[in-house]
């Protein structure tokens, strides 16, 4: 078999469109948020990232087209309002960079799982290696200004021990601490959902439309809600709770991106949360701890539905390539 022209296949051409649409939306914010930094170092680091993903959106294109799928439409300029006044402050905007190359570090890497080709496996594997620096490059510069939140410090034991019983699982008349497998998975929830929320806060301050406007609130009522829920649960052990960064969405009602970019990245981080709410889970031998992640992944579902309604109603969800139906081709003329 000739690997070099093997047909992209089904999951190839579905990760490459996503990459393609959820790409370009961060990229528009990242264009909004280059133009409002005024800290050199920061405004360094969107710089590389807008010129990377430049990079990356030409071959994304170029792997459709070879194969005959047309381009995604995504996110353009028109959904960036140049000139807009400043929602967000220069550290809140270097924790966005941070945390979106998180995600999409965790994005390249599926992405990586589902190819098969030589050349489409190739460019994942570039597009990871352009996020990991990115992510020590963030790391560093959020360690250097003093605002990089680490997880809770442990003292060590003296020597390593086996469960011994239910009792580990069960919380009955008190409680185990929380193991250190549960605290991580914790910790990254909650930052994921402090995000959400402050990004739900600035755009509900801007968007022209009053349904989104409804929806971002109700949004960030979940978010603030989840929050405290899984905040609970370190406070048991009196463990310390990722800051919270509302204080640094200014008062600004003057709208940077257009309804439809500010609607879709809330859904995209709805989503993408899944994932981070189902490995929380699975790390989980706290029966509260099972609880209140099911609780949370199930109002998340509950939510997407609304965003999903939402878009669909306004018009502004692209749709995926499907395959083919062969009931309808197969129909008599």
């Amino acid at each position: 078999m000739d690997k070099e022209n093997l047909k992209l296949t089904s999951a190839e051409i579905g990760t490459l469109w996503g990459e393609y649409v959820n790409g370009t939306a961060v990229d528009i914010v990242n264009k909004y948020m280059i133009s409002i930094v005024e800290d050199e170092k920061i405004k360094a680091l969107f710089d590389d990232a807008i010129q990377t993903f430049n990079k990356q959106k030409k071959q994304i294109s170029t792997f459709l087209k070879n194969e005959g799928f047309p381009v995604p439409i995504g996110f353009t300029e028109s959904d960036l309002n140049r000139g807009a006044k400043r929602l967000f402050s220069d550290i809140f905007c270097l924790h966005y960079l941070h945390v979106i190359t998180q995600h999409g570090l965790l994005g390249h890497t599926t992405s990586l799982t589902a190819s098969v080709r030589n050349d489409l496996r190739d460019f994942y594997d570039s597009c990871d290696n352009d996020g990991k620096r990115m992510y020590h490059q963030t790391i560093e510069l959020l360690l250097e200004k003093g605002h990089f939140q680490r997880t809770p410090y442990f003292y060590p034991d003296n020597h390593p021990e086996f469960i011994s019983g239910q009792q580990f699982v069960q919380i009955v008349g008190g409680h185990r601490p929380l193991a250190a497998t549960e605290i991580i998975a914790l910790s990254f929830n909650i930052k994921k959902k402090i995000t959400e929320k402050s990004l739900s806060i600035g755009f509900s301050q801007v968007t022209q439309s009053k349904e989104v406007r409804k929806f971002l609130k109700s949004a960030q009522e979940t978010s603030d809600n989840q929050i405290q829920s899984l905040a609970k649960l370190l406070k048991k052990d009196n463990l310390p709770v990722p800051m919270s960064w509302e204080s640094e969405v200014t008062t600004s009602q003057d709208s940077p991106f257009s309804d439809k970019l500010m609607l879709y990245h809330i859904g995209f981080l709805l989503q993408s949360a899944q994932s981070y709410h189902g490995t929380g889970l699975a790390a989980a031998m706290r029966a509260d701890l099972a609880t209140t992640y099911e609780k949370v992944i199930l109002k998340n579902i509950m939510v997407t539905k609304e965003w999903f309604n939402l878009m669909t109603k306004k018009k502004w969800l692209e749709q995926p390539p499907l395959a083919p139906d062969r009931k309808e081709i197969s129909k008599d003329k």
